[in-house]
């Protein structure tokens, strides 16, 4: 598939995709979100690929929110309907089975900002800025940014970013949860390339079955979460990589992983 709004490259085990609309920001459009649709679902699929990185094209932005002209033209109907297409989207990004790494490299705003929220870690540069400013435009964030923001940051610190608009910086963005790590711009994309690295260096399906628990187990009980992990801890211990890991941690040599 040829693709106008987002690049791709692959160099297993790590593929990225870059927000490709300088010109606007890397504002998120539905031709955009499409294609970006398309690419997850590819290197999810791809069993050379083990850690996606998502970035933004220039110094500028990661996503500075949604376009304003689609977004103008909505009613109640398709507003609703566009929301629901745009939450189905984040939360397969989110359950995709790899992790996704956001690079944040500039600003990260409404549906930006939502976009970064579904991925599974948050790296951003010290030049970031974040928000959800939907409430200055007369609509409320719908691509579950009412739903994520409290869950990363807690009730209070979203309501504050989601009731005022205002804009926060990398350092707040740390500080609350929003982000796991800040670092210079200039080495924002060898660090999370490195965090990635060391996560592919794992057994894949290990990896998936960990992101699986926690994702399932988040709003059961404790009780029915425990139960939820040992049924994915007792599906790891029948694959080849359990055996692979557990005899080459005896023999001192570096494991050999199939994905099996």
């Amino acid at each position: 598939m040829a693709f106008e709004t987002i690049l791709l490259e692959k160099r297993a085990p790590l593929g990225t995709i870059t927000l490709y609309r300088p010109q606007v920001l890397n504002a998120l459009n539905i031709a955009l979100l499409t294609e970006l649709a398309a690419a997850i679902e590819d290197f999810a699929s791809d069993p050379e690929i083990r850690v996606i990185l998502l970035t933004g094209a220039g110094p500028k932005a990661f996503a500075a929110g949604a376009d304003i002209a689609e977004l103008a033209a909505l009613d109640a109907d398709s507003g609703r309907a566009y929301a629901a297409w745009g939450q189905a989207f984040t939360r397969k990004l989110e359950t995709c089975g790899k992790p996704v790494l956001a690079c944040i490299n500039g600003f990260a705003l409404g549906g930006g900002c939502e976009l970064a929220m579904a991925c599974t870690l948050r790296l951003a540069a010290d030049t970031a800025r974040f928000g959800q400013p939907e409430v200055k435009l007369g609509v409320i964030a719908g691509f579950g940014g009412t739903q994520r923001l409290p869950r990363l940051v807690g009730r209070g610190a979203a309501l504050r970013l989601l009731l005022s608009g205002t804009i926060i910086s990398a350092t707040e963005a740390l500080r609350i949860g929003l982000v796991d790590e800040v670092v210079p711009a200039a080495e924002l994309m060898a660090r999370a390339e490195a965090l990635a690295l060391e996560i592919a260096a794992n057994a894949p399906l290990a990896v998936e079955r960990t992101l699986l628990a926690v994702d399932s187990g988040l709003d059961l009980s404790l009780e029915d979460a425990l139960a939820e992990e040992a049924r994915h801890f007792g599906q790891t211990c029948a694959t080849k990589d359990k055996a692979e890991g557990t005899t080459a941690f005896l023999a001192k040599r570096t494991p050999v992983w199939t994905g099996f």
